[in-house]
């Protein structure tokens, strides 16, 4: 039985959540590692959009990261993450629009030409909000796991580690201790296994 194709960039994090349910549901895709500057044309004719992450599973195409992730753990869901209560759609609501939109200008402030100071703030009333969630609960919304913790942690890693010390500084303590219980697991070692680039197989015309 052909394995579904998977398209993903390492460090891209919705690439890393979509990884992360598709590695809890055991589902088995053949990995193929895209350079975002260098797109094999095969990727490109599966999704002329041009990115990560991408699921191709015969004559489907499925082209959002919470896509995704609901399709893997539809197949299979051991640690019941798709068991998430309505305000855990509402905070990946938040994180994929208004925390995201804050982060990238915060990142990439010159290239949106804008103020990270004033970025920096509007992000930080998402992970206050976060905090106070990790405070009442061994991850945000329970004592377990569920689909906002793995949809949120890449956006939350990917801000920290434009300052750490400076994340260590301002985000809540239970915020940061719900990170690097992230950054330390097995879930998130196996998911950020290197891979060479895929070179596709056709020639570009």
């Amino acid at each position: 039985m052909t394995r579904p194709i998977l398209y993903s960039f390492r460090r891209c994090p919705y690439a890393m959540r979509a990884r992360l349910a598709i590695r809890s549901a055991g589902v088995e895709t053949e990995h193929r590692e895209i350079l975002l500057r260098d797109k094999a044309p095969e990727f490109l004719a599966a999704s002329p959009k041009g990115t990560v992450p991408v699921v191709v599973n015969g004559v489907e195409v499925i082209e959002e990261s919470l896509d995704i992730m609901h399709w893997a753990l539809r197949k299979n869901d051991p640690e019941g993450l798709l068991d998430v209560p309505p305000e855990g759609h509402a905070l990946i609501e938040e994180n994929d629009t208004r925390f995201k939109h804050a982060l990238d200008r915060t990142k990439y402030a010159e290239k949106y030409q804008s103020d990270p100071e004033i970025e920096r703030k509007k992000a930080q009333t998402f992970l206050d909000r976060l905090g106070q969630h990790c405070s009442e609960n061994k991850y945000l919304l329970a004592d377990r796991p569920t689909l906002a913790d793995l949809a949120i942690f890449p956006f939350i890693r990917q801000f920290a580690h434009i300052d750490r010390g400076r994340f260590d500084r301002d985000a809540p303590k239970p915020l940061q201790n719900w990170l690097d219980g992230f950054l330390s697991s097995d879930a998130f070692a196996a998911i950020m296994q290197k891979y060479p680039k895929w070179e596709g197989d056709l020639a570009p015309e």
